[in-house]
């Protein structure tokens, strides 16, 4: 049986939403400036690392902080400035590898509502509002971070800030 005109588009339904976004580097967090055209390019103009994201207003990210992005099957698509000093990982190591590898629960049991992967999952679907979370840094002991899992996007994804306190 072939797929049906809806199965093989490269479309999606677009979720309308009336809640402000802010739009953001995704390595150093910088707005870009009113005066940019938006239009010219993705890739941010001050630092000319990071792809230029969008995320709800009240959880992006500001450029002190720490900041993972993810996709759907949890691999790390983007890894800001400052989650490289925080985590001491440079984001050629970690983009593409699952974020297990460097974040986990910071609570091993949480519900499912709390936990991590379920989090991060329908955030990178644009099905979740923001959450707070406790995670650690992976095989680093006794260092818990809150964190707040949010859609960002294009392509939809999760975006997850790290902080040393709520």
């Amino acid at each position: 049986m072939s797929p049906s005109a809806a199965e093989r588009s490269p479309f999606r339904v677009v979720r309308e939403t009336e809640e402000a976004t802010t739009v953001f580097c995704g390595h150093c967090a910088e707005v870009p400036a009113e005066n940019d055209d938006e239009g010219a390019s993705r890739v941010c103009a001050k630092c000319g690392m990071g792809l230029l994201l969008q995320a709800p207003a009240k959880s992006a990210p500001t450029v002190n902080d720490p900041f993972l992005v993810v996709d759907g099957t949890l691999a790390i698509c983007a890894v800001s400035k400052q989650a490289e000093k925080l985590l001491g990982i440079s984001e050629t190591e970690a983009v593409n590898r699952h974020v297990a590898e460097f974040i986990v629960p910071g609570d091993s049991e949480a519900p499912t509502r709390e936990n991590l992967a379920a989090l991060l999952t329908w955030a990178a679907r644009g099905e979740t509002p923001n959450q707070d979370v406790v995670v650690r840094p992976a095989n680093t002991f006794g260092v818990r971070y809150w964190a707040r899992v949010s859609p960002c996007g294009p392509p939809t994804a999760a975006l997850l800030i790290l902080a040393d306190a709520r």
